[in-house]
């Protein structure tokens, strides 16, 4: 029996694939050394005597399922560690993280006209400073400098109430006493004038 190299040569030309991709039935080794044209090989692929064989297969469900037993947090201890800490997670990555979250919310609170731009603009650089460790930390200072503002403007307005009500109480007093003074003049003038003589 012949080797049929080169049927499978020619079956590989053909099916444009590799030598051992190519099946050559070994039930019909005389028929397929007859073939000895590339038109007689294509006829052998047709007739099923020459297959191409199939991709093998590299599976990749034991990846998939370590991946997934990873997310749990399992494969991950001390002994499977390769790189430093701020190799695995940078500094700088969470730092970015960090900022983006507190920028997102200052800039949401500015929009909702929650915050004004002047204290958008110090909480803003206060963020940069690295002043707030997270979002919460951020909220509580946000509605403690909100109620200050709001308590600031409260004994203002108040102060504001009693100036004017001290002013127009000045005013209705300065009235008054100069209403006293023009009475005093009348009735003092009133006194200087001569009696008008009597008739005889």
């Amino acid at each position: 029996m012949s080797t049929l190299r080169l049927q499978k040569r020619l079956a590989s030309s053909v099916l444009k694939c590799g030598k051992n991709k190519i099946w050559l039935d070994p039930n019909e080794g005389n028929e397929i050394a007859n073939a000895n044209s590339r038109q007689n090989v294509r006829k052998l692929i047709k007739d099923g005597l020459i297959i191409r064989k199939q991709q093998a297969i590299h599976s990749r469900a034991r990846v998939r399922k370590n991946l997934e037993a990873r997310r749990k947090g399992r494969h991950t201890g001390r002994g499977k560690r390769k790189g430093t800490a701020n190799a695995r997670l940078p500094q700088k990555i969470i730092w970015i993280r960090r900022m983006r979250v507190l920028r997102r919310l200052l800039r949401k609170y500015r929009e909702s006209k929650k915050i004004d731009s002047h204290l958008y603009h110090d909480l803003y650089m206060k963020c940069k400073g690295n002043v707030f460790k997270n979002k919460r930390v951020l909220m509580e200072y946000i509605h403690k400098k909100k109620a200050e503002q709001a308590r600031a403007k409260l004994l203002a307005d108040q102060a504001e109430v009693r100036r004017a009500k001290t002013k127009a109480a000045r005013q209705r007093r300065e009235e008054r006493l100069e209403k006293k003074r023009k009475e005093l003049q009348e009735s003092y003038s009133r006194d200087e004038q001569p009696a008008p003589p009597k008739s005889k």
